[in-house]
């Protein structure tokens, strides 16, 4: 099977394809033309997950997948949530928006571990070549927000996120110290790719 990675994010699509290798799935490359530009103004990560995938598929004529993923914080009201990658105003830039984390958290008093709970949440939206829905899933991790910066393995708020969920051999690590196997065991992204390729074989 042959599907469009509806993103620009590198570091997001090396996460996808170590995920997809063992399904015998190809992503393919992003046109030379780039992706629509998409304006998320959706009020939740499956809205956008949709809606992107939805206008890649139409562009370019193909099966689409598309994500939406992002941080909710409890002490800041869910916030980032949808606005997660442009929280500090420019898209993409990890570290202002986790300094400005950071900052927010300390603004509201959020400074024991148990006020600074959090989860990650992906949404997958995989659209066929007309931009009908063929599947839409969604997958969450949760946790709590670091004090500092913790780890190597550096993509979005990952090293802030201290993974708590029990029973988990990556319980009590944060998400940027994981290696990528170890990560996607349990991460929003791996858990949301989980019941999409479970359900792949009913397309």
């Amino acid at each position: 099977m042959q599907i469009l990675l509806a993103t620009g994010n590198k570091k997001k699509r090396a996460e996808f394809e170590r995920m997809f290798a063992p399904l015998g799935v190809e992503l393919l490359d992003v046109p030379a033309a780039g992706l629509p530009d998409t304006i998320e103004d959706r009020p939740d990560f499956a809205g956008n997950a949709e809606k992107k995938a939805h206008e890649a598929a139409l562009a370019f004529g193909v099966w689409a997948l598309a994500d939406d993923s992002g941080l909710s914080v409890d002490a800041l009201g869910g916030a980032p949530g949808v606005h997660s990658a442009r929280f500090a105003g420019e898209h993409g830039d990890d570290a202002a928006n986790n300094a400005k984390l950071l900052v927010e958290l300390a603004a509201v008093g959020a400074i024991e571990p148990a006020a600074r709970a959090a989860h990650f949440t992906c949404a997958l939206c995989l659209c066929r070549p007309d931009g009908s829905v063929a599947l839409a899933v969604e997958g969450e991790a949760h946790g709590q927000i670091l004090e500092a910066s913790r780890g190597d393995h550096d993509f979005g708020y990952d090293p802030l996120f201290l993974f708590t969920e029990p029973g988990f051999a990556e319980t009590g690590s944060g998400f940027a110290e994981l290696e990528p196997a170890g990560k996607a065991a349990v991460s929003h992204r791996g858990r949301a790719l989980a019941l999409l390729a479970a359900r792949l074989g009913d397309l």
